[in-house]
This record gives C-alpha cells, sequence and structure tokens, in this order.
C-alpha cells in the first residue's frame, strides 16, 4: 500500500475524542503536525502526502476544533496549557518519543509549551507564521486582541467578533496572497462552517482572550532556543498582516543558524505553496535531523 496514503483515525484523551491525520512508515522520524486558528488539520491536506514517503506524518485537531470533541465553554477550559497538555498526552498515546514539529499560528505555543515541557523529544520546529517574538505581532491585526486580553468586556469583544465571522475568515486565508484564485474556497469555507457550530462563540472567546499566556512565556520560548539550539525553519507568509515577517527573522536572535523564507504570500502559506514548504522541509530535515 503506497505510503502516502492517508488514515482518518480518533482517539480518546481525557475522555475526548481527538481525530488526527496520518501518514507514512510507522518507523519513519515523526513530523507532528500543529494547526492554527480557525483551521483543523485539514489546512495540512496538501503538505501530508508530499512528505510521507519518507516520514511519518501526524496531524492532530485540536479540542474545539475540526472534527476533535468541542466540548461546552463550560465544561472544559479553553486555554493554551489545556490544549498543550492534552496534546502531549496524545503524544504518549501515540508512541511518539521523538519528533519534529510544524507550528502554525494557535500551533506554535501549543508546540512550544511541549518542547519546554520536554525539550528532549523535540529534534527539530519547522514553524510557518507561529510566531514566538512580540515584533511579529501585526499591529493593526493585533490592536483589538490586544483590548480584549487587557480587559473582557462586551466592549471589546465587539471588534474581534468579525474575526469569527465567514468575512473575517476569508479574510485570513487571502490578505497577502497576489493571486487569491490559488486559494481553494473549500480551506475558508471548510472553517467557517466549524465556527458556525453552537457553542463555538465561547470557545474561541476563551481561547484568544487567554492568548496574553503566550505573550508570558516569551521569554521562556527563548531561553529554550539558547540552551536547546534546536534546529529551526522559518517558512513564513511575508505579507501575513497577523503575524508579520519580523517575527520570522526574530528566531536568529537565539537560533543564529536558522533557516528562514519569506515566501510571497498570507497567513495560510500552505495554501499557495504547499509544494515549495514541502521541499525546504526535506532539504533541511535531511540535514538537520540528528
Amino acid at each position: 500500500m503506497p505510503t502516502h496514503r492517508i488514515h482518518h483515525r480518533t482517539v480518546t484523551v481525557r475522555g475526548l475524542d481527538v481525530y488526527y491525520r496520518e501518514a507514512g512508515p510507522a518507523d519513519a522520524p515523526v513530523l507532528l503536525l500543529l494547526h492554527g486558528f480557525p483551521s483543523s488539520s485539514h489546512m495540512f491536506r496538501d503538505l501530508i502526502p508530499l512528505l510521507a514517503d519518507s516520514y511519518r506524518v501526524i496531524a492532530p485537531d485540536h479540542i474545539g476544533f475540526g472534527r476533535s470533541a468541542a466540548p461546552d465553554a463550560s465544561a472544559f477550559r479553553y486555554t493554551f496549557d489545556e490544549l498543550a497538555a492534552v496534546t502531549e498526552e496524545f503524544t504518549q498515546l501515540l508512541g511518539l518519543e521523538r519528533y519534529a514539529l510544524y507550528i502554525q499560528d494557535y500551533g506554535a505555543p501549543i508546540g512550544l509549551r511541549l518542547a519546554l515541557a520536554r525539550p528532549d523529544r523535540v529534534t527539530a520546529v519547522v514553524t510557518q507564521n507561529g510566531n514566538a517574538y512580540e515584533e511579529g505581532l501585526g499591529a493593526e491585526a493585533w490592536a483589538p486582541v490586544l483590548a480584549l486580553i487587557e480587559r473582557r468586556t462586551p466592549e471589546t469583544e465587539a471588534p474581534v467578533r468579525e474575526i469569527y465571522t465567514p468575512d473575517g475568515v476569508k479574510w485570513q486565508y487571502l490578505h497577502g496572497v497576489p493571486d487569491p484564485s490559488l486559494v481553494s474556497p473549500d480551506a475558508y469555507e471548510h472553517d467557517a462552517a466549524r465556527l458556525a457550530r453552537p457553542g463555538q462563540t465561547a470557545i474561541q472567546f476563551d481561547l484568544i482572550s487567554d492568548y496574553g499566556s503566550n505573550f508570558a512565556l516569551y521569554p521562556a520560548f527563548h531561553a529554550y532556543f539558547r540552551e536547546s539550539r534546536v534546529p529551526l525553519l522559518a517558512v513564513w507568509g511575508a505579507h501575513d498582516e497577523i503575524f508579520v515577517p519580523e517575527g520570522a527573522l526574530a528566531f536568529r536572535r537565539d537560533l543564529p543558524e536558522a533557516e528562514i523564507h519569506l515566501l510571497p504570500t498570507g497567513h495560510f502559506a500552505l495554501e499557495t505553496h504547499a509544494d515549495q514548504i514541502a521541499s525546504l522541509m526535506r532539504d533541511f530535515l535531511t540535514r538537520r535531523l540528528p
């Protein structure tokens, strides 16, 4: 059976279903792909087949996203600490002792929490618009979110609510893309449909309100980079207005050997540059994996 066939599986973590996509040889080096907001493992649908001949590629949906469980916000604490804890238990259930991380958007603070807890397990980091530095925050995009983080009220929630509308999701996919016709409408329509499910507004407001906990961990992330010298590849949509390219370049402050590629696209770079990103990853991982 061709190793690039993608399996669609579910495991139970803390009584919650965690859906994931998996492809590749069981004994190959592991790539753990962690998606961002408002997507799911669906964002890796083009990348997985391009890597699965040489790697065991695993892409879970975070709790509250995609096809994983989305318990009511009153029944589950939607914080980045909790999502990271579920992801850590997920890796243990699958027996993932060593893995390279692919982190994007929300997947970055989740994955980097895993690295802080168990640095011995992380063989490399590929960050695709996955931020870890203050200068990576686009000023205009983040202004309403920062106000919400400082004080959550109906007034501060109102401008952030636009993010969760179909138009807000579509903007995240199309902004900064020179040729929007290259982006499949299936991607943003899929995410918008998931965000329209009952309970999602409360889930997403709880989570984005907790984003300040990630800023508090930035110094620890930077210390991890310096002390571990983990091989790091940044493949970044240079036109992203959410996590701007200064965030990619900042990795060299703590990891001088970081390899950084700014691609002429936006926040969801895989929608237009999956082939190029896969090629850059193959070259990087071949040279840098221990």
